[in-house]
């Protein structure tokens, strides 16, 4: 080995330093438990070779010590993650210690890899005291998972040079600059250094498109992003325009759908018969693949449509493999969308009439904005034998739709009037008609005519995360809800719009959705789990604070800024909270009381509005979860350690606290069905005042002759309906793979995977 030559950073060939890689890797190990640097050592020379680069020596060494990950020896992650920390900062700056932050900005700036705007907004003195409160050290408690994930997705970097230019404490203090540089000059350096200390420790996570994105010339941090598409071709060619827009930009799409009439209705006065949906579908979905995001993620969508669509029977089996390509439109995911109407025809082993949206004047509407009219005109037009219909058994139809969702896992489900019925949006004047992507966004939508109509409205959703993992109390949630709101509301006016019609409405209703991060290791620490029905109480007081402390801080800032121009078409604005329009049939799940003061906050509201229509969102949050080494979102582990595949390889996650709690985590597979957790996910929705991304999973090997029975899917979807819930996301099937494996899929606007 003493003998090797390698190819330094400058095309210099000098003799291998063996000593120096010993230092390193001693560094690395330093306070780690159970890990041993000779083995590290071992492993990387094995695979060393005469002229090797020393960067490729890096790699080696880091990869031979992630390989190490077990649940015997955790801490390799840690070794694994200084050392790749090591590299990067080599990478970046030619060296392990960062520079000065203001030479740092004013560089970047310089080559248009910054926004120049830092330099208008900071002063040299700003950026030193900047300077003075980050703190690099903090890099050194990632994970392996994280930093592999910074380095891909987040970090600012020419892709195809391979060129890296920043670490991670820029990153979170530059985000923080850009989103308070509005606030007054004596509080904005405040603002900067706690939001800086909340993201750098992980006690707030921000989604993809915000840590990738701000800082940078990009304007577009919007995860989600609701097109609603018109019965006309003006609005198809609109909504298809506006999806390869936000495509280009990051974003994850849901597109409605609903209202294009069925094949064979007739257009321009019976000249010609309809092609029918599948057509238009074909053509958004060309729109969703054209663009490519700019190396961070792929495009993806959910298309929704209503279950009484008269084309339902063919739209429903778009996605499975039978078939052929032109009947089938596989690279979207679908929304099916219900209400109590539909779950009642079933109950009662009645017929559904599917109609087309054209041929039934007000149905549409009343499925979103009004129950009883619903109910009132279905069954006017039923018993009309002028109008074209078709009838199917409820039964028949509820199980095609659970042997499609079971089988590509990817048929979603939406319950339009819960998403209604307990909404910040008064369903009269703003009905919700659609979610998005990974179905936790519920926004009001209304078709383009063109790309340039203001008065169609595309519905945005900024994203960003609390984790529960960090919070020493359940009080703590009230100064991170304060910053967090504060954060994500300045960064709807730092943004930019490429469509009016997302700019007027993100404007007029400042919509957030504020998540929760790391659930199953807040359960697993507090000794409580998903299956039986221990961790009721605690969800119902930590979704209460949740909810309640981010409405306090919208109230605040709606005192100090204003309220939000379309705060009358909220429920709030009635003094309606959603501690009042909630399923009562959940008091027989959980009967924990109110602990903090809602009709103070009522008051509060009445007095001053709210700055936001929306402030909550339960998202999958997979690659952001794994920057702060947290579970995601609130679906427990399928592992004590989950191998996830991306497109930079294989990466072990480790749970926190794995060697103390190893006992208290309960994993996917060993949760003996789905009862406990849409439970939780009910009471969850309870507060919640947009939806959640909740998944429905089954074990065959559970079940006679290893099938999961239909009845079994349509008895969890009945669930989830009498609880409250409002989407139902991915049906996950256990296939015999490894327990811990799975895909990373980056839902937050990415293509969704499992």
């Amino acid at each position: 080995m003493g003998e090797l030559l390698v190819e330094k950073r400058n095309g210099e060939r000098a003799p291998m330093d063996l000593e120096k890689i010993h230092k390193v890797v001693t560094w690395a190990a330093e306070g780690l438990e159970n890990v041993s640097v000779s083995q590290v050592e071992m492993r990387s020379q094995i695979q060393m070779y005469d002229g090797i680069r020393t960067e490729d020596i890096h790699e080696t060494i880091i990869k031979a010590a992630a390989d190490l990950i077990s649940e015997e020896t955790p801490d390799y992650q840690y070794l694994a993650a200084r050392l790749a920390i090591f590299h990067l900062r080599k990478k970046a700056y030619g060296r392990f210690e960062p520079p000065r932050l203001f030479e740092h900005v004013s560089r970047m700036v310089k080559e248009n890899r910054y926004d120049s705007a830092l330099l208008r907004d900071y002063t040299e003195a700003d950026f030193d005291a900047m300077d003075g409160f980050l703190d690099h050290s903090r890099d050194l408690t990632f994970s392996y998972a994280a930093v592999k994930q910074l380095q891909g997705k987040y970090l600012v970097q020419d892709r195809v040079a391979g060129r890296i230019y920043e670490s991670a404490q820029f990153l979170y203090v530059l985000v923080a600059a850009s989103l308070f540089a509005h606030y007054p000059a004596a509080t904005r350096l405040d603002y900067i250094a706690r939001f800086y200390d909340a993201v750098s420790t992980f006690k707030i996570s921000l989604p993809t498109p915000i840590m990738s994105g701000i800082r940078t010339p990009t304007r577009q941090f919007s995860s989600c992003v609701l097109i609603e598409c018109g019965d006309s071709l003006d609005s198809v060619n609109a909504t298809s325009s506006a999806i390869i827009k936000y495509v280009s930009q990051r974003a994850g799409i849901g597109i409605n759908a609903g209202r294009i009439r069925a094949l064979g209705s007739p257009i321009r006065n019976g000249e010609a018969f309809h092609t029918g949906c599948i057509p238009f579908f074909k053509h958004f979905q060309t729109a969703v693949k054209s663009c490519s995001q700019g190396g961070v993620r792929g495009g993806a969508a959910t298309l929704f449509y209503p279950l009484w669509h008269l084309e339902v029977e063919d739209l429903i089996v778009l996605k499975n493999n039978k078939g052929v390509e032109e009947n089938r439109v596989r690279h979207l995911d679908y929304g099916v969308q219900f209400n109590k109407l539909m779950y009642q025809r079933m109950l009662k082993n009645e017929k559904i009439t599917l109609f087309s949206p054209s041929d039934v004047p007000g149905l549409y509407e009343a499925f979103f904005a009004d129950q009883i009219e619903f109910e009132r005109l279905y069954v006017q037009y039923e018993n009309d034998p002028t109008i074209r219909k078709k009838q199917i058994g409820a039964l028949e139809l509820f199980t095609l739709f659970a042997q499609e969702r079971a089988s590509t896992g990817r048929i979603y489900l939406q319950n339009v009037d819960h998403c209604n019925t307990h909404s910040p949006f008064d369903p009269s004047v703003a009905p919700v008609r659609q979610s998005n992507l990974c179905l936790e966004i519920a926004l009001p939508t209304k078709p383009l005519s063109d790309v340039n109509d203001e008065s169609g409205e595309i519905a945005l959703c900024t994203l960003s995360a609390i984790n529960l993992g960090a919070l020493k109390s359940i009080d703590d949630m009230e100064e991170l809800a304060d910053l967090v709101v504060r954060a994500l509301d300045s960064l709807l006016d730092y943004q930019g719009y490429p469509i009016p019609a997302a700019k007027h409405a993100s404007l007029s209703r400042r919509t957030l959705g504020i998540g929760v991060i790391n659930y199953a290791y807040y359960l697993a620490k507090n000794g409580v789990r998903y299956s039986d029905g221990s961790a009721k109480a605690l969800t119902h007081r930590t979704f209460e604070a949740l909810q309640f402390y981010l409405m306090k801080a919208s109230a605040q800032l709606a005192e100090e800024q204003g309220a939000c121009p379309y705060f009358n078409e909220t429920t709030y604005a009635q003094g309606i909270m959603p501690t009042d329009t909630y399923k009562k049939e959940l008091d027989a799940v959980c009967d924990e009381p109110l602990h903090l003061d809602w009709d103070g906050l009522r008051e509060q509201i009445r007095t001053h509005g709210m700055r936001n229509s929306t402030l909550t969102a339960l998202m999958p949050s997979e690659t952001s979860s794994q920057i702060s080494n947290a579970t995601n979102g609130i679906e427990p582990p399928r592992g004590l350690i989950s191998v996830k595949a991306s497109k930079d390889g294989i990466l072990k996650q480790v749970v926190p606290e794995m060697e103390r709690l190893k006992d208290q985590y309960e994993l996917l597979w060993d949760i003996p069905n789905n009862a406990g957790y849409l439970e939780l996910v009910g009471i969850m929705q309870k507060f919640v005042d947009q939806t959640i991304s909740a998944n429905t999973n089954y074990d065959p090997s559970k079940y006679p002759e290893g099938k999961v029975p239909v009845r079994d899917i349509i008895k969890d979807i009945l669930k989830a309906y009498s609880l409250g819930v409002k989407t139902l996301y991915y049906h996950n099937t256990r296939d015999g793979a490894s327990d811990s494996h799975e895909d990373l899929g980056g839902c937050e606007g990415g293509a969704c995977k499992i």
